[in-house]
């Protein structure tokens, strides 16, 4: 067994569905879903995705709705405006560029209009199973807090863990993680949870 392997076994038993999930239903989706989340509380984010989905589900449908109606439709998500105009040509690089079809590397993922590397990773690993770590703050908290890397921003914290962390729990870091920091969302509640489950003295 290796030291990480109780700790996932431990997130695992306490993950609880992120409200994200329920409109995440195709790669597409899930993109659009975490693109819109930055800065956003995910219930409000979950919500104006159901609405967009209704109107508009697929990339050639968004790519086709004028800017002005994508704002109405996401708002209130924080910078809705700036992230109409992201939606609309990532749309729109999609349906041309790839057919359709979310790209499944982080080289073509990043080039898409308001993709970076938190959502490519992010994307890869929920919906593709391909090892990639996305670090939001929940999991550049929690990582630090176990001590298991020492880093200032979510960007250090992605790079330094794929030196310590085995690639088969790339995949669930962010799932697992996101899930535990909504539930624990200070370091007092933290400590108690891993106290309680035998992960920290």
């Amino acid at each position: 067994m290796d030291k990480f392997e109780k700790y996932f076994r431990v997130f695992k038993e306490n993950y609880r569905e992120i409200p994200l999930v329920p409109v995440s239903d195709t790669p597409f989706h899930a993109l659009v879903a975490v693109m819109l989340s930055a800065r956003t509380r995910d219930e409000t984010t979950a919500a104006r995705c159901r609405q967009l989905f209704t109107v508009a589900s697929t990339p050639e449908e968004i790519a086709n709705l004028p800017v002005e109606e994508i704002e109405h439709l996401i708002k209130p998500v924080s910078f809705y405006k700036a992230k109409a105009v992201h939606l609309e040509r990532l749309a729109q690089d999609i349906a041309e560029r790839f057919q359709g079809k979310v790209p499944h590397t982080l080289e073509e993922l990043t080039s898409l209009p308001g993709v970076g590397r938190k959502t490519a990773n992010i994307i890869l690993a929920r919906e593709f199973n391909i090892p990639a770590i996305g670090v939001d703050t929940h999991v550049h908290r929690i990582i630090n807090f176990l001590g298991w890397v020492k880093t200032k921003t979510p960007e250090q914290t992605e790079t330094e863990l794929a030196k310590v962390l085995p690639k088969k729990y790339w995949v669930d870091v962010n799932t697992y993680l996101v899930s535990i920091g909504q539930q624990y969302r200070n370091n007092k509640l933290l400590a108690d949870f891993l106290t309680k489950n035998g992960l920290v003295e």
